[in-house]
């Protein structure tokens, strides 16, 4: 089987140079890589070119579109027996294809999504991040540990499909709003069969600061309701629940004032909570610093999340 892998970029030719080195260690090498550039001003070209690859790599240049037509433009060129669709900020662990393929083989899969986890040597932001999006006790436990794999909803910065699935759908409909999750949704409502591969997962290194994770949780609120103008019903109450988180701690400050038994209830809660947060991340990284970090991105990646649902959600209501 060959791979095809699928790359959009933005302005971040130094990320892309990584996600190849790591390319480059793969124990599976029947690959292609096809690179599109969307609209960037700092373009990668020159910077991959420099280098002597031991993979073909296609390079495509396009105005901006949205990263999700413009992996719908790669995926139009690609030569592969299945597509894989990274972001460009991912690092690839060397075993990474074989699993891929074991996973299709033995399961006979039309499509698949696999986790994101921190490198080791990742900063302790990154590693911070990292655990606010996938710990049980965030937004990682509404879409991470899932049972039933079959249930799981790729996302783009690790996914793939077969050429078959993407002639079928037409690839993406949006270019930048939840368009993995709404492309998942209708991979399986044709019927294909699209499941979890946990051992296929990435190093992601998400944002490089903390404002823009916070920009980056806001945005994943909207994206949320955004998917539901294509697929009514998919928007379900436990995807509520950093809004609900939201009101919770904006609730605090009444209480302060207006009752003393609901405010002490309340800071228990969050204690708890906060708690559990030190603690999950403290063993998982064994580090102080970064289990405080990780408590402070998780908090406001819950908060952001939870006003990106409410002002998405009250402008749809507005429009009608």
């Amino acid at each position: 089987m060959k791979f095809s892998i699928i790359v959009p970029v933005f302005n971040r030719p130094d990320e892309i140079k990584e996600l190849f080195e790591s390319l480059s260690r793969q124990t599976y090498t029947n690959f292609e890589v096809i690179v599109i550039e969307d609209g960037s001003s700092e373009k990668c070209e020159e910077l991959l070119a420099s280098f002597d690859w031991p993979f073909n790599y296609h390079y495509l240049y396009q105005e901006n579109q949205g990263q999700g037509f413009a992996r719908n433009n790669g995926m139009k060129i690609a030569k592969g027996d299945f597509f894989i669709i990274f972001d460009s900020d991912v690092i690839v662990p060397e075993n990474y294809l074989e699993k891929v393929f074991e996973g299709i083989k033995k399961n006979q899969l039309d499509a698949f999504g696999g986790p994101d986890a921190a490198a080791d040597d990742f900063s302790p932001w990154q590693k911070a991040m990292d655990f606010a999006m996938t710990s049980f006790w965030t937004t990682g436990g509404i879409r991470g540990a899932l049972k039933d794999k079959s249930k799981y909803q790729a996302r783009g910065f690790n996914m793939g499909i077969s050429p078959k699935v993407f002639e079928r759908t037409g690839g993406f409909m949006d270019p930048n709003k939840g368009e993995d999750i709404e492309w998942s949704i209708r991979i399986k409502k044709l019927g294909f069969k699209l499941e979890l591969i946990p051992e296929a997962f990435v190093f992601h290194k998400r944002k490089s600061n903390f404002l823009s994770f916070i920009k980056q949780g806001f945005s994943f609120g909207q994206n949320r309701i955004n998917v539901s103008r294509y697929h009514s019903g998919e928007v379900k109450l436990i995807h509520f629940l950093p809004f609900f988180f939201l009101l919770f701690v904006l609730g605090i400050f009444p209480a302060f004032v207006l009752s003393p038994i609901i405010f002490k209830f309340q800071i228990i809660l969050l204690s708890i909570w906060s708690i559990l947060i030190f603690i999950n991340s403290g063993i998982r990284y064994r580090s102080f610093k970064i289990a405080f970090l990780s408590w402070l991105c998780s908090f406001s990646q819950l908060l952001s999340y939870g006003f990106g649902l409410f002002v998405e959600g009250l402008t749809k209501l507005i429009k009608g």
